[in-house]
């Protein structure tokens, strides 16, 4: 569990559905710096939210849906009401980073998972690894990823590597092509990434249900839960609505500088209404740019 979690900045869970926030960290905590890996990890200290996602668990498992916020999204820090990153929340703390996310969007947040790149490894690791399509040779330089044309399965290094880049680079006509759409392209490829990684999951737990050991000794060792949370309880009702398709949404935004930071900004947009709405618990579903069957 979280140390010094303030499990007051969580809403109480009143209504059928579950909002989960889902916290990609890079702490470096339990990295070996000799391991054939390290260089896709890193050397940083300190701790920043490097995926921010929002799972939202329908009525007893009956479907669920993802909203990705970019980590340079410009909002107001819930405790010291400065303008800041959202990801620059974490720093203080996971429930400083729920509270942020409940004040800026209007979002109640239930329950808190955070997973370190060594446990997302061990988790990839831990289902055989995951299968990723790459329509061209692929590489970025920055996170070590280095894969051929076609459908590949990723060991944990390598699926770090495609969930985590930022220099994301295609061979196309004989030029490495870097891919346009920045944090944006990024967060789409996490969103896949997961989409995948579930689904494989599934297919593998229903195929051979020894794997659910590895899962739960994969998990117990990285992910941290905060203190409310059941997590045999909750796997059961997530497992069933990850089985009945997964919805990804991200917030429309546009870039800006303030202050020497290059940041973005949510847009007001009737879209952007609609998906809010939904994660708030006030609206339905949006027609979603992306799901996959359950």
């Amino acid at each position: 569990q979280f140390e010094d979690f303030d499990v007051e900045e969580l809403a109480p869970v009143d209504g059928p559905a579950v909002n989960y926030l889902l916290i990609g960290s890079d702490s470096r905590e339990g990295v070996d710096p000799n391991a054939p890996d390290a260089a896709v990890v890193g050397d940083v200290s300190g701790r920043r939210s490097d995926t921010i996602m929002i799972l939202r668990q329908e009525e007893d498992g009956n479907g669920a849906a993802i909203l990705s916020l970019n980590r340079d999204l410009w909002v107001t820090h819930a405790d010291t009401g400065r303008q800041q990153r959202i990801n620059a929340a974490y720093n203080r703390g996971a429930d400083v980073l729920a509270a942020t996310i409940t004040a800026e969007y209007g979002i109640p947040i239930n329950h808190v998972v955070d997973i370190n790149f060594v446990g997302f490894e061990s988790l990839v690791e831990a289902i055989g690894g995951v299968t990723i399509c790459f329509e061209f040779e692929t590489r970025d330089t920055g996170s070590g990823l280095a894969q051929p044309p076609g459908c590949n399965r990723l060991d944990g290094a390598q699926a770090l590597a495609y969930a985590r880049g930022r220099n994301y680079e295609e061979l196309r006509d004989g030029d490495w092509r870097k891919e346009p759409t920045a944090d944006l392209g990024r967060v789409l490829r996490q969103q896949n990434f997961l989409r995948i990684a579930v689904d494989e999951a599934l297919n593998k737990l229903a195929g051979d249900p020894s794997v659910v050991r590895g899962l739960l000794d994969a998990a117990g060792q990285s992910l941290v839960l905060d203190p409310n949370l059941d997590p045999i309880s909750a796997a059961g009702t997530l497992k069933k609505a990850f089985a009945t398709g997964l919805n990804t949404f991200t917030l429309q935004a546009e870039g800006a500088n303030i202050d020497g930071n290059s940041v973005l900004l949510a847009l007001d947009t009737p879209e952007n209404t609609a998906v809010l709405d939904y994660f708030r618990g006030f609206g339905a579903l949006p027609v979603p740019p992306t799901t996959i069957p359950g």
